[in-house]
């Protein structure tokens, strides 16, 4: 057990970082993308002493926009790509820049945004067709031909040439030869649409390549990303497509269960996700395959991944895929640690952090420490319950702990809905909550966890107007941003101060 551990939590020291999806960067472009305002962002960190950034998952958002809802588990999502970064490769005129609708700088206007960017990247597509440098046109080939894109990329843009094709309707709605993935409509489907295919890889390498240059800028500043792997997969997903056999779906494709949860802290009636869930069995004869090149995957992409829903890999919670509530759902048996054997033998050192938030048994806190995964807690949640697992004083080490997560409200928006016995535990425990996220900050800052990270959100003291996602509601989510002010000066200074007070970062000199 203690190999296990020192192999899994290598990538971890004692330090803090900021919670910041890329789409919530400020900009003028509709939507934050990789460009220069994140390299401010990461600048921003340096001054305030954090040496971890956290994000959501890359990949292209499908049905209400949802990050964990993608429609790839290895594609990068398009809308990122920086326009600015475009004109210095001299693929986009200056004047581009200039001439674009004026979006709304408050929140993301994924419609207007999307529509706006898919045109540009297109004139783009055409410019490298008539005008593209050597240079560019060989690190495109070399990208296309790297082994590790062939598990992934030509799936990948057949599938969004063929959504796009059928105008953005479900693969389960195409055409039957395709939606089968029938070998001769598959070779007619690639042959017709070759040109649509090759500007999807061309859209997936300028996306790597800008990433890229942010990795090196964020290790260049002693910044370690944490990424997200969500346990599931969209049903309308290039993987789903395309590895049928690896999930829970009937011969017409489709799906006999749906993942969810039962009725816990955000909802009543439970979530009803929706996803499919696999066919463990499955996986396992196939040694794992698709799960260690995911893994492999995401992890060319950051430092560290937060598995998302842990304990679905212990248990998961199945419901039948013609329910309306998750209510009436049943557990079923995960991979449990046959799984990370296999992650283990092909990888080696993982870098996993278990998201076992929500109601956790035994066996996923088991299945946890026997691989050695940091846990998570939410500050928000140790207020509820009289001596909560929340609560700091009773952390371990290898823990990490967070004032909110993306699915939680911001901490003054959470403290103006407290009951009566809610606030006055906070009160005891805090001693003062004048500036509640603030001191819920500090609080986590001088716990023993590993790392602390905070949303952006409460650094700056934000109110519910900024909360990223409330789970449950499919409207309106995933669109807050920042605006410039938000890395001012000031909240820098007060975070490096608590940094180095409570060890997270060596004082500055």
């Amino acid at each position: 057990m203690r190999e296990s551990s020192e192999k899994s939590t290598l990538a971890l020291s004692r330090g803090a970082g900021i919670l910041l999806h890329p789409t919530s960067l400020p900009g003028p472009f509709g939507v934050g993308d990789l460009g220069p305002e994140a390299i401010r962002f990461l600048d921003w960190c340096v001054v305030a002493g954090q040496t971890y950034w956290q994000l959501l998952p890359l990949g292209p958002p499908g049905f209400g926009n949802s990050p964990y809802g993608a429609l790839s588990a290895f594609a990068g999502n398009p809308l990122l790509i920086s326009p600015e970064l475009l004109v210095e490769q001299n693929l986009l005129d200056p004047d581009r820049l200039v001439d674009h609708p004026r979006f709304d700088s408050a929140r993301v206007d994924f419609v207007s945004a999307g529509t706006w960017k898919r045109g540009l990247l297109h004139e783009v597509w055409q410019r490298y067709k008539t005008g593209a440098s050597e240079e560019l046109q060989r690190r495109f080939n070399s990208f296309q031909n790297e082994a590790f894109q062939s598990v992934w990329l030509d799936e990948w843009a057949l599938f969004i040439a063929l959504k796009e094709e059928h105008e953005g309707r479900s693969w389960q709605d195409w055409d039957s030869g395709c939606a089968r993935r029938d070998p001769a409509s598959i070779t007619e489907a690639t042959s017709r649409l070759a040109d649509e295919i090759a500007y999807h890889k061309f859209a997936q390498f300028l996306f790597f390549e800008q990433w890229r240059r942010v990795r090196e800028a964020a290790a260049e500043r002693g910044i370690s990303v944490i990424g997200d792997v969500p346990i599931y997969v969209a049903y309308d997903s290039a993987d789903v497509w395309a590895h049928r056999e690896l999930f829970q779906l009937d011969t017409d494709g489709r799906s006999r269960n749906v993942a969810g949860v039962p009725p816990d802290y955000f909802s009543a009636s439970g979530q009803l996700w929706g996803n499919p869930v696999y066919d463990w069995n499955k996986a396992e004869a196939t040694a794992y395959a698709w799960w260690i090149d995911r893994i492999k995957s995401n992890l060319r992409m950051t430092d560290i991944i937060r598995l998302d829903h842990f304990r679905g890999f212990a248990q998961y919670w199945q419901v039948p895929s013609d329910h309306a509530t998750a209510i009436s759902g049943s557990w079923a048996p995960g991979p449990g640690g046959k799984l990370f054997a296999a992650l283990r033998n092909a990888l080696g050192v993982l870098p996993l952090v278990a998201e076992d938030l929500g109601l956790i048994t035994e066996d996923v806190n088991e299945l946890r420490r026997s691989q050695g995964f940091p846990g998570m807690k939410v500050l928000q949640f140790g207020f509820s319950e009289v001596d909560s697992p929340h609560l700091p004083h009773n952390f371990t080490a290898e823990t990490i702990v967070y004032t909110g997560t993306h699915d939680n409200d911001s901490t003054l928006g959470w403290f103006s809905t407290l009951n009566e016995s809610e606030r006055s535990r906070l009160d005891r425990y805090l001693r003062s909550t004048h500036y509640v996220h603030r001191e819920l900050t500090e609080c986590a800052y001088k716990s023993v966890a590993v790392l602390a990270v905070i949303p952006l959100q409460d650094v700056r003291g934000l109110g519910s107007e900024a909360r990223m996602n409330t789970p449950g509601f499919p409207a309106e989510n995933w669109s807050w941003r920042a605006n410039s002010t938000d890395f001012n000066l000031d909240d820098a200074r007060w975070l490096r101060e608590i940094a180095e007070l409570t060890g997270r970062i060596k004082p500055s000199s």
